[in-house]
């Protein structure tokens, strides 16, 4: 897959989503809600989904989980997709170019 192909996939999931999308709570999600709600007494349980989310995506972003499945995925990086470029196109249009060489001792060297 590729950068295209992500900001096709991630386009159509943001449509899909829509306004408003319903979720569907099971018991302990909806104890933890619960929970959290009391605690922090948002005008709108709503908000407080919604700052999950945004804790989820901070913390994949951060500890790399994000980076490792949009790899696997998509052959790039979160870092890549809002460049709008994989570094190894970014690397060429700049006249950088990584070494072709394959030999253990000078890797070794390499940073």
């Amino acid at each position: 897959m590729s950068l295209e192909e992500l900001s096709s996939d991630i386009e159509t999931a943001y449509t899909e989503l829509g306004e408003k999308h319903p979720v569907a709570l099971d018991r302990e999600t909806r104890n933890e809600l619960a929970m959290l709600t009391s605690a922090y007494e948002p005008d709108d349980p709503d908000e407080l989904i919604r700052r999950a989310v945004h804790y989820l995506f901070q913390s994949a972003v951060e500890t790399g989980n994000l980076d490792f499945h949009l790899r696997s995925g998509y052959d790039v990086t979160y870092d890549e997709y809002l460049m709008g470029v994989t570094m190894d196109t970014y690397n060429e249009q700049m006249g950088f170019s990584q070494p072709e060489q394959n030999d253990d001792n000078a890797r070794r060297y390499q940073f």
